[in-house]
Order: structure tokens, then sequence, then C-alpha cells
């Protein structure tokens, strides 16, 4: 949706320091970097101190945080440290927000542009969820500066709040950490008891699979695998929470989701909002889904897609325990990609986050959830887990080239693609040999940490941060111009909402050339370069299918949605612009195809459906990974061929 400034993430080596734990007079310098095991021996005093199980502690740090501390800057929904103890109204403190794009979210040149009142979604008061720092700091006698800023102090108020929560369910404070499954489903803060059982769920299902991971701190933390606990469910009984609202939702039975209606309403002078029926996927294919984040806070978000007036998606995600709101079915078609061709064929997931706060991190528990949902659509839906399908916003085309600039860019260059996919069970690995014409972009998340601007709160750039996202220059040097997106008609930039010269992770292109440590693609129509050293690469080897002009053609154009001839249009029908956008495939070039489809366009201008037509022409297009965006080609117009 929007984007917001970044929380500044602490500047100097003074305020660092408690991060990484202050060393005894004499023990080492104050530069010095901290043992690799601090965190985990403060997992160990932790769980003594409080007695909680170690690995209970472990697991639901893990579901938390993955056991990362993020420097002491807040996540998205104002949690801090390795437990994410949530302080939101100091995070979220003296907080603004910036629109990224002016797109039109239905994108149907069949009607008016539609323009919504852009609003900042805040909640009007915290819930307990938000506010677990201050109660752990009075538990622990710790300060709240102490539980935000030092890891060891946090993982404590962590623990403290699970045995007060073991207390408060009249449960003995036991060293068996199947004792503790109601303790871990109150932990969470959710306020029914399908998301307290599906979080504390994912965290026993940690504690039984184990995991071991070095923190983007540089501390190596390992939880042994136990698969023999079981838990006793039965103690979320007695948790005092309120019976889910699942009815009417289309979710896999592994996640927590509830039935939040987008409004189909007439207002006005015959106007209506904020979505269309549909009878999906019996009238046309569900090909996509598209990632986006919200830009707001939970309780705000879910209060716009309830106005009539406003636009709509198919589901929302929160942050702090992965939990699910459906606000429209798949059958029908929600506003959400800006681009109707898209969006008349994809389902929309907004995550609760914001695209240019880089320290403003997901929490491994949205992502789990978010990862279910996905794959149970795709399996319902027959979507290919890919990058051609499964989609950022900030994939999704402009629908002709005055809307190009417009086009929304979230959820950015943080969302970290790679963790993702290996959530969905399809890792982006090598599938081909090494001189094979064929890349995988697929950075190191952490280890990659291209700057950006545009994130700036009193003059300062957008925090450095592990990215999914490459940069890409013009040659083979770092000092070379950024390659130029002619569809954005500006000076390439570094801005973090610049997608002019960037790829990211798990998209595919074809190679042009090479150079040492440099690896050049096919990119917009231009060579474009970018770091590829083999000893930490951005990209592995790929094998799949490209399309190239056909001979004896120059250039072919780039669609921005693949519609039908004009003839295909019944009566009462009006046949809709094939307008081609700014952008050609040379002859020589080479782009890799998504998939082959017929030209379709969904007529859906009225409140009654009885109007509503499916047109199907046939003329053929192709999926092509064209830029940072998807494109559409004529088939007619390209030759396909198989790179192994």
């Amino acid at each position: 949706m929007r984007r917001s400034p970044v929380v500044p993430a602490l500047a100097t080596a003074a305020l660092l320091l408690p991060l990484l734990g202050a060393a005894p007079s004499g023990a080492r310098s104050p530069d010095a970097p901290p043992a690799p095991d601090r965190l985990q021996r403060a997992f160990a005093d932790a769980a003594a101190e409080y007695q909680v199980p170690q690995s209970v502690l472990l697991g639901v740090s893990y579901l938390q945080s993955r056991w990362d501390a993020h420097g002491g800057a807040p996540s998205v929904t104002g949690g801090y440290g390795p437990l994410h103890l949530t302080d939101a109204r100091t995070a979220l403190a003296g907080a603004s927000h910036h629109s990224e794009g002016t797109e039109d979210p239905r994108g149907d040149d069949a009607r008016p542009p539609l323009r919504p009142r852009v609003t900042t979604p805040r909640p009007a008061g915290l819930p307990a969820r938000l506010t677990t720092l201050p109660r752990a700091a009075e538990l622990t006698g710790l300060s709240p500066e102490a539980l935000r800023t030092d890891p060891a102090a946090n993982v404590s108020g962590g623990a403290a709040l699970l045995a007060a929560a073991q207390r408060d369910l009249g449960e003995p404070l036991s060293a068996d950490p199947a004792d503790w499954y109601g303790a871990v489903a109150r932990f969470s803060g959710a306020e029914d008891s399908a998301t307290a059982a599906a979080y504390a769920d994912d965290v026993f299902e940690v504690i039984r699979a184990g995991e071991r991971r070095t923190t983007d701190a540089g501390q190596r933390v390992a939880l042994a695998a136990r698969p023999d606990v079981a838990p006793d469910v039965s103690q979320l009984d007695d948790a005092g929470l309120r019976a889910a609202r699942s009815a009417g939702t289309e979710c896999p039975r592994s996640v927590s989701c509830e039935w939040v209606p987008a409004p189909y309403e007439e207002f006005g002078d015959g106007d209506y909002g904020n979505h269309d029926l549909g009878n999906r996927p019996a009238s046309q294919r569900v090909r996509y889904i598209v990632v986006h984040d919200t830009e707001g806070a939970w309780n705000g978000v879910l209060d716009m897609v309830q106005d009539p007036t406003y636009v709509s998606w198919n589901y929302t995600l929160r942050s702090t325990d992965g939990h699910i709101a459906q606000h429209v079915k798949a059958k029908d078609v929600a506003w959400h990609a800006g681009n109707w061709y898209v969006n008349a064929k994809s389902i929309g997931l907004e995550h609760e986050g914001f695209l240019a706060e880089p320290d403003a991190w997901y929490t491994e528990a949205m992502y789990r959830s978010s990862a279910r949902l996905v794959k149970y659509l795709a399996r319902k839906y027959d979507i290919p887990l890919d990058r051609q399908h499964i989609l950022g916003h900030d994939n999704v085309p402009g629908t002709t080239t005055a809307t190009i600039p417009g086009m929304h860019t979230d959820p950015g260059p943080y969302w970290d693609w790679r963790h993702y996919f290996e959530l969905l069970g399809r890792p982006f690995g090598p599938t081909a040999g090494k001189e094979s014409g064929l890349v995988t972009i697929r950075p190191d998340y952490a280890a990659n940490r291209p700057e950006y601007t545009g994130c700036e709160r009193r003059g300062e750039p957008c925090a450095v941060h592990g990215s999914s996202a490459v940069r890409l220059y013009s040659d083979h040097d770092v000092n070379a111009p950024l390659i130029r997106d002619v569809g954005l008609g500006t000076a390439p930039t570094t801005g973090v909402n610049d997608l002019s010269s960037r790829v990211s992770t798990g998209q595919q292109y074809a190679v042009a050339d090479r150079w040492g440590d440099w690896t050049a693609i096919w990119y917009l129509g231009q060579k474009a370069w970018f770091r590829n050293p083999g000893k930490s690469p951005a990209a592995v080897p790929a094998s799949g299918r490209v399309i190239t002009p056909r001979k004896g053609l120059d250039s072919v154009p780039v669609y921005g949605r693949a519609y039908p001839e004009k003839a295909a249009y019944p009566a009462g029908v009006p046949a809709q612009a094939v307008s081609p956008l700014p952008y050609r495939v040379l002859a020589g070039q080479r782009y890799v195809v998504g998939e082959r489809m017929a030209g379709e366009y969904y007529y859906a201008v009225t409140f009654d459906e009885a109007s509503h037509r499916v047109v199907t022409g046939r003329d053929v297009y192709y999926q092509i990974q064209y830029g940072h965006r998807v494109g559409y080609v004529r088939a007619a117009d390209v030759t396909l061929s198989t790179v192994r």
C-alpha cells in the first residue's frame, strides 16, 4: 500500500554497547565483538532464573525474531529484541508516512480512475499484545530502555512474561516443556483461541524440529530437537480467550483466520465498492498471488477495508502472531494491484508493515502464517510457486505508459523473499550448470546490504540493512551509471521506491555477458550488470524457457496486460485498447517466460453482476520478466526456446 519513514537506528557506539553486553573492566576492548555464545548463555540464565524450560524460551524467541536483535530497532508493530517485547507507543511516536504511488487500484480503463482518500491508519488504543514490554519492566525491575536495547535483558523480560502467564493459568513452573502450551499461547497476546493455538503450535513445531543459526549480531544460537515433546493442548481451555470467528473463511487449518468482510455496496450516484463479484476459477483462472504491505497498523487497516468507498484486498496478516483476516472471497475480484488484468486473475495479501522502514522488521510468525496461506491457495488454484506467479505489488506492471510512474513499490527491498520461499518449500537453488544462460537472483539476505535513500527522517538516509534486492549498473563497475527505466521518465536513483535499477530474489533473467566477478542480464531492453563474485554470489545458474523476437523483427512491443483483440468483444462490451508500454524486446535479447495465456478481459463495471462478462480472445501472450516488473509479449511476435 503506502510507505513511511524509518525509525532511526541507534547511531553511536556508546548506544550500541548495551546490545553487545558490557565487558568487565580489562576483559576486552569496548570495540571488540561480543563472545559468539553470549546470547545462548543469556537464554540459559533467564530460563534458570524464571524457571522456564530453556527450549520453550528459545522456541518462543525463534518464532518472534529468529533470535535476531535487529540492533535495538523495533518491528513493524513496535516489538523489540529477540523476544519481540512490544512497546508500540514508543516505537510509533512521531512517525510520519509518505505515499509511494498514485495508482488507480482498479486499473480498469472502462471506469473512471478510483482515487480513494489516503489515510495513515493507526490504532485508537493499544491492545495488550502491543504493550508487553512495559509489563516485562514491572515483572523484572529492568528499565524499558534496557529491555529495548540489551538482548540479555530482553530475554529475561520474555522469560518473566512466560512465567507470569504460567502462574496466571494455575500451572506449576514445570521443567517439562509439554506443560507450557497454555503459557505460550497466552504469550502471543492473541484475543481468540484459534490464533493463540496456531501460535503455540508453531512454537512447539520449532521445539520438536530444533533450530540452529547465527544471528544478525553474529551470535550462534542452537535449540536441540525434542521430537518427543507432546504439549498439553487442553490448557488452552482455561486461558479465557474468545472463540474464533472463522466461519466463511478460505484458509488452511494450520493458521488462525477470521471473516472481516469488505462491503459490496452501492453509494452516491450509482457508484459502488469496494470490489467486484466474480465466479473464479470457473469463469477465469487465478494465476497470481500478490504480496503487499499495509503501511499502517492492524486495527486501522481493517477499518479501511470495511469502507465501501475505499479499496479492497483478499487477506490481511497481523505481524505479532500471524493472525489472518479474510475480506474478499477468492471467487470475487478485489481492487488491490493497480492493474485490472492482474486484479481479475489474482489474490491480494496485505502484510502489516512499512516498506521504507528497513529496521521495522517482520516477525517469523507472520512469515510462516503467510507461507501456509500461500501454499494452500497455490494448491487450490494450481498456482506455480515461483516469482512469476507469487508477485510483489512492485512486480505488477503499469497498464499504460501514463500509469507507470504511479505504480506502487511494496513490499520493497526488505521483504525476505529467500526465507519466504524456503517456508513455501520452494527454495531458490541452482538448476543448471555454472555457465548456464539463465540466472536466478539469490543474494544472502543478511550480507546483502545495498544503501538506499528515501527513508529520511531529519535528513538521514535509510538504515543499512539486509535486503532481497540487487543493484544494476550500465557497466561492470560500481561507479558506472545506474540502469535507466524509460517508462519512469526520470534519472535513476538509489531511492528505496525507485525500481529502475534493481532485481529481486527469485526473479530470473537471461545472461547477456560476463566479466570477472560481474554478470550482465537483459533487463528493460538493456544490458544490465551486477556484482556476482563466486565466493558470495548474488545469483545462481538456472534453466527455463525464454523468448526472443521472431526472425526478421528488429524489436517487439511489451504490454502491461494481456487483453484480447478487438474482434473478440461481444455486443455490449466495449473493446479495450491493446496499447504497448514504452518498452521493446530487441533482436538478440532474451527474457524468461512465466507462462503462456490467451488474451482475456473481465468486464465488470456495474453493481448488477448480470452485465459482467469474461472476454477471451484468439491472441496468445507470453508473460515475461522484463525489468523489475513483469510484462507481456504477443506469442506471434516471438520465438520460444529452452535454456538448460
